[in-house]
């Protein structure tokens, strides 16, 4: 189990998501938009955990506490609400997709719809 970091960056960019999941890394990539959101255009490899349901939820990341949570949502802001949030509970690797899905759309996977 990897250790919390306190030098772990709050942030990560997409492209440092996407060599990530191309490398099979060992990590979790949580959603944190509303369902109706996710539906329109999601990851495939991310889970759903909307920003609004996290202080009922939050149990379910309790396995992943000591592993590197990567966050993401439309445009970088809620997921970097819940990426401080986790690391005041203790998840000191949580981190936020800067840029979100929308930046994903735009550099990774344009065939991605926008919103």
């Amino acid at each position: 189990m990897q250790q919390p970091d306190p030098t772990t960056p709050l942030e990560i960019d997409c492209l440092g998501v996407k060599r990530k999941l191309d490398a099979g890394e060992e990590f979790l990539l949580v959603d944190c938009r509303e369902r109706d959101e996710h539906q329109l255009v999601h990851l495939p490899a991310a889970r759903l955990l909307p920003l609004s349901e996290l202080a009922e939820r939050v149990h379910e990341l309790e396995p992943h506490r000591n592993r590197e949570i990567v966050i993401h949502c439309h445009h970088g802001g809620r997921s970097m609400k819940m990426t401080v949030w986790l690391r005041q509970q203790g998840f000191g690797n949580a981190r936020s997709m800067a840029g979100g899905i929308d930046e994903w759309a735009e550099k990774i996977d344009p065939t991605l719809p926008r919103y």
